[in-house]
């Protein structure tokens, strides 16, 4: 089995779960805090759907340096929902095209993130996409459903049934 035929269904479902959550981000609350330090509700709903747009930097490069993103990389405060659903599909669709396009040895390549020439981190590409891409997304799913308890919206099932749906 190719490394990406054991990568994409997990992404795929990962992905509708994602949209799912993504989906109940209600308008009226998109600059709502849970605290001070903390995104809007709005801004991690759009960094969760921009996060999909690193594969293209992890497959096709082997250095990526953040220094090259500008000063003000924290997502844009939203008005509305539409568009980030727009982009998430999007940019699932792309990453998924570029998971798909890799033959097994890109998987195992190095890949090197740096802050200002510093380097950050050297790994695999396949673990680049496990953790910084995958994790992190997951991670931050995991806060949205959290902004979304507090503000009582109904959790659609993530891992299994929610308080709200069987």
């Amino acid at each position: 089995m190719a490394v990406k035929d054991s990568l994409l269904p997990e992404f795929d479902h990962e992905m509708g779960t994602t949209r799912r959550i993504l989906e109940r981000v209600p308008e009226a609350d998109m600059a709502w805090k849970p605290h001070a330090k903390s995104f809007s509700l709005g801004q991690l709903a759009s960094h969760i759907a921009n996060i999909p747009t690193w594969a293209e930097s992890t497959f096709d490069l082997t250095v990526f340096d953040l220094a090259t993103l500008g000063e003000d990389t924290r997502p844009k405060q939203p008005a509305e929902l539409a568009p980030i659903l727009a982009a998430f599909d999007a940019n699932v669709k792309k990453a998924r095209a570029k998971v798909s396009e890799q033959l097994d040895a890109a998987f195992f390549t190095p890949w090197t993130l740096k802050q200002n020439g510093q380097e950050v981190f050297t790994m695999p590409k396949i673990v680049v996409w496990r953790s910084f891409i995958m994790n992190h997304l997951i991670h931050h799913r995991g806060q949205l459903s959290v902004y979304l308890r507090l503000r009582d919206v109904p959790l659609p099932s993530i891992y299994g049934p929610t308080a709200d749906e069987g």
